[in-house]
C-alpha cells in the first residue's frame, strides 16, 4: 500500500511541555495499527520534521500503545524554547499533528 496519506488510516493528538512536543497517532481501525508500527518509524518522523528539529535536537522517541492502537512520538527541541520563549506562530505545536498526518505512506 503506497501513495496514501497517513490521515487516511489515523488521526492525531498533540501536547507540549517546554520545548518538547508529543504527537499521538491513533489508528482508526485496529487492523491498521501493525501497518502504522511498520511504516511510522522514528527515522521517518525525524526525516519528516528535519527542518524544524535541526541537527542539534535530541533524538525523537517512539512509544507503542497497542491497547489503544496508537503510537506516541516525543520530539524534544521542536518547539524552539516552548510557549513562553518561542516567537513561533504555533508555539504549542498543535499544527505538528496535522503536518505528520500529511506524510505519504
Amino acid at each position: 500500500m503506497s501513495g496514501i496519506k497517513l490521515r487516511e488510516l489515523a488521526h492525531s493528538r498533540t501536547g507540549d511541555k517546554g520545548d518538547t512536543s508529543n504527537i499521538s497517532v491513533i489508528a482508526f481501525r485496529a487492523e491498521d495499527y501493525p501497518r502504522l508500527c511498520q511504516w511510522l518509524t522514528v527515522e521517518r518522523v525525524t526525516e519528516h520534521f528535519a527542518e524544524l528539529l535541526g541537527p542539534r535536537s535530541p533524538p525523537v522517541r517512539r512509544y507503542e500503545l497497542p491497547n489503544v492502537h496508537a503510537l506516541n512520538f516525543v520530539l524534544p527541541g521542536i518547539l524552539r524554547g516552548g510557549v513562553t520563549r518561542s516567537l513561533a506562530l504555533d508555539a504549542h505545536g498543535k499544527a505538528l499533528g496535522a503536518a505528520l498526518l500529511d506524510l505519504e505512506l
